[in-house]
């Protein structure tokens, strides 16, 4: 079976009315070409060549027009250049132009690797074709001729890209030219076809390639401009240009496609260019393991392989795979996903060992279970997966769609396997932890249930199987609690060590909530948050190990927060911090104190990202992470001193933007000595301020303050008590609730 007889499809869309609205296009500007250049009485030796997309009569709504003006030695161009793109500027049309002879061209070539590749769909359109029919053969020889030499910065230039704008098929917002797999990888591709190097399944990319053309025409026809990025607020309508159901998955589905063939590819390269002169005709096979080996650079099946006999081939193949970090060959993985026999249920221990293996491989597992996916052997292990599968996350700190966070989130926890006693447990629960997503109801409640129910098929006796299920279930205790709740709340420590319940649960979800926010991407796992977080977990294990919350959260308490100014002075201090700078404020107590507070940094034009604040001994302190390497304190203590005084009034300053839609909720049991409330809104300069205002407004005193930006996303969380001290009642507390949503309402214009 060939590679591409062993790649499954992903739904095919008809795009052929696309495909013959770029032709008229690409036709209709030949056509306008022809014209000016007879009207330019061109003489013999000149041509307009058209290159890249319009050379390959690829022309989308709001496509450049890419055209060189070719001419012979001896040959003045300047005059025809001239009465050819005059006219074209005039007619509103963006144009990519140069003026060559044959030889600037070849060096221009040689010069820059995407010239080079635009050059290779040069094509005719007007003028004296026996230049262009010499430019296209000697730029054709060039290019294969300097392959080999060219090629690994061509493969370098793909990673940085890749790197930039992410994968197409698992990016938050993907770029349908420039992420990996996108049409730029398609057009690469195109030109290691032309080296003659390596063999491409060249059909099945350009089907491909031809789809996501016609996504891009709709994106064009949805957005009235130009642009490469699928916008998720223009999904609906390209899926209606397309006649797609869900056009995210679609597309998804074939920048999968593409990059797994391009990485197939670029393999190829490898093993080409290593080992040009020891190619052989017979298979090279180097035994792995029973029934596994290598071959070509590929994880295969041997000769005496019989995945009809041997249910554990498969793991075994995955695991080889993962390990050695190499592709299973896809003829491979599809004769498996197949033939292999059935796995006995529940699964033996050989199986759980393999699987717990494969998960723990590390940056291997990325490929080796994207080639599972392709093939469709996933299904025979975990046929749950379907409905993560390419599904766009609704967070927008999420890099990655939910299916490869969690084999990502797999590949941040094997780094962590040595901080817990159970590691296959954690492995586990990390592939499993959003398996919930995509469906109706709670993710954790449904996953939880879910992995229960997986984790018994995979033959986990009902104590691991309870046990993965309750940190499925809870693994955003930790970091919700850390940067919503009150560490010196003892009412903190008892809710999550009441949740873990014992501290072998307390280190797999600490292990679990480091592996799922580094996978998660670099604002989900800053060094402020990782610290708040092992504050967190100090204080639940001391209340699992002591039963004394209370002693834990004062022992916590005496570690976080410095002695107050003995003489009621106002001190700001600022310290650079790993995600940007940690300012301090100290002062005297008072009402309304965290309101100026906040309101100073946000006129100094600092971007808050968490904070908090406490009380003690009189004197209220705060700590703020703002977004920013250099922080002019004397300007910041200035701004709070003025705004003490009443010189300076900072409400007609810091006003909502247009489109805020905050959320306000209470909650009466997350504190024994307070009234937690959360705000919730995009995030806004002033956001801050305005809620603490809005509280001192309704007359309550704010005990403390938990403030964490996620990306474009504000959670802020405030302890109130009532002017002696106690909780808030019901009918206050929503009052209070209602005060705040509306101070954060824009005004009306």
């Amino acid at each position: 079976m060939s590679d591409t007889e062993a790649l499954g499809r992903p739904r095919a869309v008809s795009s052929q009315g696309f495909v013959v609205r770029r032709e008229q296009r690409a036709d209709a500007a030949d056509a306008r070409l022809r014209e000016l250049l007879e009207g330019a009485d061109a003489p013999p030796g000149l041509a307009l060549v058209a290159v890249g997309g319009y050379g390959r009569r690829e022309l989308s709504p709001y496509s450049d027009l890419d055209v060189v003006l070719l001419h012979a030695d001896g040959v003045d161009p300047a005059q025809v250049a001239e009465q050819v793109w005059y006219p074209l500027w005039d007619d509103g049309i963006d144009l990519d132009h140069a003026v060559r002879t044959l030889d600037q061209m070849r060096d221009a070539a040689a010069a820059d690797l995407r010239t080079a590749l635009g050059l290779l769909d040069a094509r005719h359109v007007a003028g004296d074709p026996s230049i262009t029919l010499q430019a296209r053969s000697l730029l054709l020889a060039d290019w294969r001729a300097s392959a080999r030499e060219r090629l690994p910065e061509l493969a370098r230039q793909g990673a940085e890209r890749a790197e930039r704008s992410g994968d197409l098929a698992h990016a938050a917002v993907p770029h349908l030219k420039e992420s990996r797999g996108g049409l730029r990888d398609a057009v690469v591709l195109r030109g290691l076809v032309a080296t003659w190097l390596v063999d491409v399944p060249h059909a099945e990319v350009e089907r491909c390639r031809t789809e996501l053309l016609a996504v891009r025409d709709a994106l064009h026809t949805a957005a009235g401009r130009g642009g490469d990025r699928l916008l998720p607020e223009l999904t609906a309508d390209v899926g209606a240009l397309l006649a797609v159901d869900d056009v995210d998955r679609h597309v998804r589905s074939l920048g999968r496609r593409i990059a797994y063939l391009s990485q197939l590819t670029w393999r190829r390269v490898d093993h080409v260019r290593v080992r040009p002169s020891t190619r052989r005709r017979t298979p090279d096979l180097r035994p792995l393991t029973d029934g596994v080996a290598v071959s070509g650079g590929k994880i295969v099946l041997d000769r005496r392989a019989r995945p009809e006999r041997d249910p554990l081939l498969l793991l075994r193949a995955a695991v080889a795979a993962a390990e050695t970090d190499r592709p299973l060959a896809p003829a491979s993985a599809v004769r498996l996903a197949r033939t292999s026999a059935p796995l006995r249920m529940p699964w033996p221990a050989e199986a759980r060992r393999l699987l717990v293996r494969l998960l723990g491989a590390g940056p291997g597992l990325v490929g080796a279970w994207d080639a599972l996916e392709q093939s469709g052997a996933v299904d025979l292990l975990l046929p749950e997966w379907e409905g993560v599968t390419l599904l766009r996350s609704t967070s927008a700190v999420h890099r990655f769609t939910v299916d490869r966070h969690l084999v990502e989130t797999c590949v941040e926890a094997s780094r962590l396997l040595h901080r817990v006693r159970r590691p296959d447990l954690l492995l586990v629960a990390a592939l499993l932890h959003d398996i919930g997503k995509g469906r109706a109801g709670d993710h954790c409640a449904v996953g939880a249930t879910m992995a229960l129910g997986i984790a018994r098929r995979w033959g986990y006796d009902e104590a691991d199987a309870t046990l993965v299920a309750r940190v499925v279930r809870e693994h955003l205790l930790l970091p919700e609690t850390a940067t919503r709740r009150d560490l010196q709340d003892p009412a903190t420590g008892r809710l999550v060590a009441d949740e873990a319940g014992d501290t072998e649960t307390l280190e797999l979800l600490a292990a679990l909530t480091e592996a799922d926010a580094r996978a998660t991407g670099p604002a989900a796992w800053t060094s402020w948050r990782a610290r708040l977080v092992s504050q967190l977990l100090s204080v639940a294990r001391a209340t699992l190990t002591t039963g004394d919350a209370g002693l834990a959260a004062r022992r916590h308490a005496d570690d976080v927060w410095p002695m107050p100014p003995g003489d009621g002075s106002v001190v700001v201090q600022a310290e650079r911090h790993l995600d940007g700078t940690v300012v301090q404020v100290g002062a005297p107590d008072r009402l309304g104190l965290l309101s100026d507070v906040s309101a100073a940094l946000a006129l100094a034009g600092l971007e808050i990202l968490s904070a908090r604040a406490a009380t003690v001994d009189g004197a209220a302190w705060s700590r703020w992470l703002v977004a920013a390497e250099d922080v002019d304190v004397r300007r910041v203590r200035q701004l709070l001193l003025a705004i003490f005084d009443g010189g300076l009034e900072v409400r007609a300053r810091l006003v909502p933007p247009a489109g805020s839609r905050p959320t306000v909720t209470v909650e009466h049991h997350a504190s024994e000595s307070a009234t937690v409330v959360e705000v919730r809104d995009r995030d806004w300069r002033g956001l801050v301020s305005a809620v603490c205002a809005a509280l001192v407004a309704t007359g309550v005193d704010v005990r403390s303050a938990h403030v964490e930006t996620l990306g474009p996303q504000a959670v802020d969380v405030f302890y109130v008590c009532d002017e002696d001290g106690r909780p808030l009642t019901a009918d206050r507390a929503a009052a209070v609730a209602d005060l705040v949503r509306a101070a954060l309402v824009p005004p009306r214009r």
